[in-house]
């Protein structure tokens, strides 16, 4: 469902230097598996999500979703992508329902089938008690439950989570890791950036260890463990932290 294929991203920097965010990275995403793509800040992978989406180019390689590609063909992908990101914002003077049948009018909802998923969704994310009260008067934790919704309303098949938890409290993070199991159940193919690793452990299928834009090891956490020689994520990741790009004679 998702296809990385020897994704590459440079930037030029002053002075004519270049900087490599993402290099030669590939990887897929099978229905119904939840890869958690992870990484300290600057690995490259909120660059990797702008390259799927279509938003930023590469310099050089591919990516496709659900066969179409990001670069040629970046509006069929982005009708078949839900994205949740912590910078996404709300229309303040709307209520919850308005913007969310808005945004599935955008995506070409039909009417009926929109006040169908608006209901479906509402019981699942318990917005029922403030589906009619304006965006801006909603709390930090209501408003991450909007932007979930707001990511399923056209019923994507594929779901890019960039770290959906940063900012929310303890009940917040924990709609968010419900959230995460239902596309699972749904059969949904998703990415999830995250720090907490706590939650990618129990959540993810299967992980991406990015270091510096290089993909230095991949696998289950059963396979990660034999690898390294850890038990927990955490410790992979710091393990990663330390020793980078020699992780990856294991990977190749």
């Amino acid at each position: 469902m998702i296809q990385v294929d020897r994704l590459t991203k440079c930037f030029p920097q002053p002075g004519g230097s270049v900087l490599t965010a993402v290099n030669d990275l590939s990887f897929s995403v099978a229905e119904g598996e939840v890869y958690g793509l992870l990484g300290p800040n600057g690995a490259g992978k909120t660059t990797t999500l702008r390259m799927l989406l279509g938003l930023l180019s590469p310099t050089s390689g591919q990516a496709s979703i659900a066969g179409f590609g990001s670069s040629t063909h970046p509006d069929e992908v982005k009708r078949r992508v839900g994205l949740v990101s912590a910078s996404a914002g709300l229309y303040q003077g709307l209520t919850v329902r308005e913007m969310l049948l808005f945004f599935a009018d955008l995506y070409a909802v039909q009417p009926e089938e929109a006040r169908t998923e608006l209901n479906r969704l509402s019981y699942l994310l318990n917005l029922d008690e403030f589906l009619d009260q304006r965006c801006g008067t909603l709390s930090t934790g209501q408003r991450q439950r909007v932007n979930l919704a707001r990511a399923l309303i056209h019923r994507p098949p594929v779901m890019l989570l960039d770290e959906p938890t940063l900012g929310l409290d303890v009940l917040g993070a924990q709609v968010v890791t419900e959230y995460i199991e239902l596309l699972r159940n749904e059969g949904k193919s998703a990415i999830l950036t995250t720090h907490h690793l706590d939650d990618a452990e129990r959540l993810c299928t299967r992980f991406g260890l990015l270091h510096k834009g290089i993909l230095v090891i991949e696998g289950t956490l059963h396979q990660l463990r034999a690898r390294t020689g850890c038990t927990r994520l955490v410790e992979i990741f710091l393990k990663l932290s330390e020793i980078g790009p020699a992780l990856s004679q294991w990977h190749r």
